[in-house]
């Protein structure tokens, strides 16, 4: 039977397939509205040694009753607080989004609080944090131009949007969440040491490539840049070859941090 994951760090993970024994992390971040069980099906593409931990923000799923954030700089400091105590071994870090931008700030606010680095960063669909955005002001609209707004992101499915029980669960924390990325403000500091992958999708309205590969301005190491067919959740379209995608980056630090010593010997069967 399949593992149906556990939550950890509090209620701030979701590990799909706990790995104890894993030799790497990779703790991502999931697009606005989105939430951790997003990433539930990533450890079936995977390799074995790496141990996804999904971030589930508050004011979603199992943690409705939280109220979710709105300001990027409290975050950070309760992430710092929530995840310090999972990064205790090499880790990796990925964002979609608006999961990209807290995945970015997130890496930054490690390197200045705590002095740690992951080995990766991988951010999807999200241009450079420099460049102001071209979307409208969400946040703040009547309900009514809010879904006229939520209907062009392309994002949510029709029959979640004419369901109006559900749509009353989803505005708030969507508007929460785009609070956070529009009050957000970009500030300079030194390129981050370790390299960056950047992905889009060729027909993300919300990210062109060119604005995608000024990401490579935030590392002082290697960075690349990969398109793949799709609008602005080619992720999903795609899954597998993005996944494949990232696989491939990691096989370095996988031969890097090899296995765990106490890590029980694998039986080919």
């Amino acid at each position: 039977m399949a593992s149906i994951g556990k939550m950890a760090a509090d209620n701030w993970l979701f590990l799909p397939k706990p790995n104890p024994y894993a030799s790497l992390r990779m703790f991502c971040f999931s697009h606005a509205g989105s939430d951790a069980f997003a990433f539930k099906l990533w450890p079936d593409i995977l390799p074995s040694q790496v141990e996804l931990c999904a971030v589930q923000l508050p004011g979603r799923t199992n943690r409705l009753h939280e109220p979710a954030f709105t300001n990027m700089s409290a975050l950070l400091d309760a992430l710092l607080t929530a995840l310090l105590e999972m990064l205790d071994r090499p880790f990796v870090v990925y964002g979609h989004s608006l999961g990209a931008l807290i995945g970015f700030e997130f890496v930054r606010h490690l390197r200045q609080q705590s002095n740690r680095h992951p080995l990766h960063l991988f951010v999807s669909g999200r241009r450079a944090p420099h460049l102001p955005s071209r979307m409208v002001s969400m946040a703040h609209l009547p309900h009514d131009d809010f879904i006229t707004e939520l209907r062009k992101l392309n994002g949510t499915p029709e029959a979640i949007l004419e369901h109006p029980e559900l749509v009353q669960m989803l505005v708030p924390l969507l508007r929460s969440d785009l609070s956070l990325h529009e009050t957000y403000t970009y500030t300079t500091q030194e390129p981050l040491d370790c390299p960056i992958s950047a992905f889009g999708g060729l027909e993300d309205p919300r990210a062109y490539q060119s604005e995608i590969a000024e990401w490579e301005s935030y590392t002082k190491s290697t960075f690349t840049i990969r398109m793949f067919p799709g609008d602005h959740f080619f992720v999903q379209g795609s899954r597998e070859q993005f996944l494949q995608a990232i696989v491939h980056e990691l096989g370095p630090y996988l031969t890097e941090v090899g296995e765990r010593p106490d890590a029980p010997e694998q039986r080919v069967q």
